[in-house]
């Protein structure tokens, strides 16, 4: 036998096998995008962020955009239809990280992959999230700060999502640092929206006749609740958010009672989604289940400098 002759027919062949499954590399030709509300601009911006992604990998990529509005029916019917139209990639903002479970193991079934963002949920191959329980300290420690670790605070929740309950731990573990500090209320819905944040706040103003601080699990429930505070002509309130909105960016530069808000990068946690999927539809899995991005804490002193949602990276 000739094994001079055999040896570089191996290696060519070899070659070859390597050269042709890199070839059969799986390309993302449709993407499914479900957000909690499209309503929001935060979920725009996501939105926006893994589309300009998607089309980074394949220009003729089909990208499906849609708002699950709080709607825990509507979020299976939107997956229901991504599967039926057979995306390659689901990228999912849980209405219920629970809830949803069954509707993400039918998408995993159908070969599907699933990638969480903004907050996690039960059966999803990957989750991008930022570190919301960094961004609730952030956020309560300005206050604790401000108030020299003394008054009345309040925690606004909202929706019971991992990112928002998430925040309310991470504000909760600021304040415990500060014995004086007395929490008047933390267990309102203010629904993630302006109109729910105005709302829960009016409340509290009628029911409490000193509130020195309040923390809003997100900016849309901060606009309200400040807008609240204006109404009833009720001021010196140091109000604190998690997002970062083009909103809040205005608001600090005004007299408004809004003071400081955790910025997230919708914009990167979409990209980085995408990537992940688009690996993961790969065969290459992440090195973390959870990839975090961390919060900056931006203020009326540094407001100047903050980039926000806009800027394109």
């Amino acid at each position: 036998m000739n094994f001079k002759r055999i040896f570089p027919a191996v290696v060519s062949l070899s070659l070859a096998l390597l050269m042709s499954q890199a070839v059969q590399a799986r390309e993302l030709k449709a993407l499914g995008i479900s957000m909690g509300s499209l309503g929001n601009p935060y979920f725009v911006t996501l939105a926006d962020g893994a589309t300009a992604q998607a089309k980074a990998f394949n220009p003729a990529v089909k990208v499906t955009s849609v708002s699950a509005d709080y709607d825990l029916s509507k979020q299976f019917s939107q997956i229901d239809n991504f599967i039926s139209s057979k995306v390659d990639l689901i990228l999912l903002n849980a209405v219920d990280p629970s809830a949803m479970a069954s509707a993400i193991k039918k998408a995993r079934d159908a070969g599907i992959v699933v990638v969480a963002v903004d907050v996690d949920a039960k059966g999803v191959n990957a989750t991008v999230q930022t570190d919301n329980v960094e961004a609730g300290k952030l956020a309560c420690q300005f206050i604790v700060d401000k108030l020299a670790g003394k008054g009345n605070v309040i925690i606004q929740n909202g929706p019971q999502v991992t990112a928002v309950t998430d925040r309310v731990k991470g504000c909760k573990a600021a304040l415990a640092g500060a014995p004086d500090i007395r929490v008047l209320s933390d267990d309102q819905d203010g629904k993630g929206s302006r109109e729910g944040g105005l709302n829960v706040m009016q409340g509290y103003l009628t029911r409490f006749p000193k509130i020195d601080g309040l923390f809003a699990i997100n900016d849309p429930q901060a606009i309200g609740s400040d807008l609240a505070a204006r109404q009833l002509k009720r001021s010196g309130i140091v109000i604190t958010s998690v997002d970062g909105a083009p909103d809040i960016e205005n608001a600090l530069k005004t007299e408004s009672s809004i003071q400081a808000s955790a910025s997230q990068d919708p914009w990167a946690m979409a990209q980085t989604a995408v990537k992940i999927g688009n690996d993961l539809i790969n065969d290459k899995a992440p090195s973390e289940a959870v990839t975090l991005l961390a919060p900056k804490l931006i203020t009326r002193d540094n407001v100047a400098g903050y980039s926000g949602w806009s800027s394109k990276r």
